[in-house]
């Protein structure tokens, strides 16, 4: 059932009754919830159709929220009637406590401040600027796989080293490595924590010594003393401080931060500066990971899409190292990546609370009411895409592209508070993507790999893929040998991330065309 089929006719009131599944007599859908959230929201939206309402835990702890998943319901909620839903949701609370109040989590004038002094450092010229970053970093990975001892990586923990690298590069500037193991030793712990009190109906105050407690206490001290210490660092190198002396200043992120000011809005004091940084790190990094590593596990799926997008590929470039411009000039791998984002989008749920009613496709949304929509649904909605499950960048040609609503996908949000970062998402992907795939064919060794939602989407089991270096012009396949020192991935285990509930759905796409 659309959205558009479940509109009352003219004239007659929003229906106040919003269907949804039954549950549990006690617990509602929590246990659903709890073992696989995806496949609830999905099987819901099944079976209810596209305003679905859940109610998950005991009487007198019971949340109830609702779910919008037809394109024209979720531009209501991100864009056309945005100021109606707020990020006032558990989740976006858990976040600021942990992370600071940030572009991701602030709002109303806080965040518009924020958005006017951040926003020039995300412009198109800008960030084409860490073009160099990116593919230096991927040219590491290149130089690493051909030494991998096994000829076999697993792409889950090979994209957030990668990603991770890079975002510490174009942040700090040549200062990578401290922060890159501190961010990689606490961000999951962190992140469990926040998920997880994020959508349980009682918590545990923050300040009791509980074990939970002090491991996600210790985690963040160690991220806000490392981020603190930089900063300071580089206010005393640059002379930003006083803005008397421009001397030394860098063209790297926290540079540009820490220089960032205009009459009307100031600038940002250390405080705030740390808290974009962390948003920056972690959820920056976590989100470009994930879309390189489906992308290129479902390219290794998928050998005739793969050798499409390398025969681009080696006509674009050559053998030379891709630069901002080849971002236009790379219309397949493109759409490669934007098909990799419908099925696996970064961001799997998105969350809000109604402080308005609002009527929604045919139904009134209370005023309260916590609201989420999920992109994971909606990319995944046969009456939207044919073969929902199927890999085919062939989906994502401008012409199609141009006969879709706006929203039926939107792996970046949308509406005023769209990712800032989606320019530079899309720049890394592509470029990295380009690096790595000119350089190595790829064959799955898994066909299948669950996920599971947290802050973002998160794979629960490897994604390993076997390489076979290819000759270049000049040069000769490099044999397998020790890993260089220094060089190894993080482990599976270590780079897990986030609090894991398995997606039944898994990576079962099909082999059809």
């Amino acid at each position: 059932m659309s959205l558009i089929d479940s509109q009352p006719q003219p004239g007659s009131a929003p229906r106040t009754e919003i269907p949804g599944p039954a549950g549990l007599p006690v617990l509602g859908s929590m246990l659903d919830l709890r073992r696989d959230s995806l496949s609830t929201f999905l099987n819901a939206q099944r079976a209810h159709g596209d305003v679905v309402r859940l109610e998950a835990g005991p009487p007198g702890l019971r949340s109830v929220f609702h779910a919008v998943f037809a394109p024209e319901g979720v531009q209501q909620i991100l864009a056309s009637q945005a100021a109606n839903f707020r990020k006032d949701h558990p989740l976006y609370e858990e976040v600021r406590q942990s992370f600071g109040n940030g572009l991701l989590t602030s709002q109303d004038a806080d965040y518009l401040r924020q958005r006017r002094l951040v926003q020039p450092l995300f412009t198109k010229r800008r960030v084409d600027g860490y073009a160099a970053a990116v593919t230096t970093e991927a040219d590491a990975v290149v130089d690493r796989w051909r030494t991998t001892p096994t000829g076999t990586v697993d792409l889950v923990p090979e994209m957030n080293r990668l990603a991770l690298r890079t975002v510490t590069r174009i942040l700090f500037g040549l200062d990578t490595e401290e922060a890159v193991e501190a961010i990689h030793r606490c961000s999951p712990v962190i992140n469990a924590y926040v998920v997880q009190r994020g959508y349980v109906p009682v918590k545990v105050p923050r300040g009791w010594p509980t074990p939970g407690n002090l491991r996600a206490r210790a985690a963040t001290d160690e991220l806000n003393a490392l981020c603190d210490r930089i900063v300071a660092d580089r206010r005393a190198a640059s002379g930003a401080a006083d803005g008397t002396d421009d001397e030394g200043r860098g063209d790297d992120l926290l540079s540009l931060l820490i220089a960032a000011g205009n009459d009307e809005d100031g600038s940002l004091d250390a405080t705030e500066v740390r808290e974009q940084v962390l948003i920056f790190l972690l959820a920056g990094h976590e989100t470009t990971a994930t879309s390189l590593a489906f992308t290129l596990h479902l390219l290794a799926r998928h050998p005739e899409e793969q050798t499409k997008v390398r025969e681009e590929i080696d006509r674009v470039l050559g053998d030379r190292v891709p630069t901002a411009a080849d971002l236009d000039r790379l219309p397949y791998l493109t759409q490669a990546l934007k098909e990799s984002m419908r099925l696996y989008p970064a961001a799997p749920v998105v969350s809000r609370r109604a402080v308005a009613a609002t009527e929604i496709g045919g139904y009134r949304i209370p005023a309260g009411a916590d609201v989420v929509v999920s992109p994971w649904v909606t990319h995944r909605d046969p009456a939207l895409w044919e073969d929902p499950e199927r890999f085919d960048p062939r989906r994502f040609a401008p012409e199609r592209e141009a006969e879709r609503h706006r929203y039926a996908w939107f792996p970046f949000g949308g509406g005023p508070r769209a990712c800032i970062g989606q320019h530079f998402s899309m720049l890394e992907s592509v470029l990295a993507l380009a690096t790595l795939l000119r350089a190595h064919e790829l064959d799955a060794v898994d066909q299948e790999v669950s996920v599971a939602a947290g802050i973002t989407l998160q794979a629960t089991g490897p994604a390993r893929v076997r390489l076979r270096p290819r000759e270049r012009a000049g040069s000769s396949p490099v044999a397998p040998g020790p890993v260089a020192p220094g060089g190894a991935a993080f482990g599976e285990e270590e780079a897990a991330g986030l609090l894991r509930r398995p997606c039944a759905i898994s990576n079962r796409l099909t082999q059809r065309k």
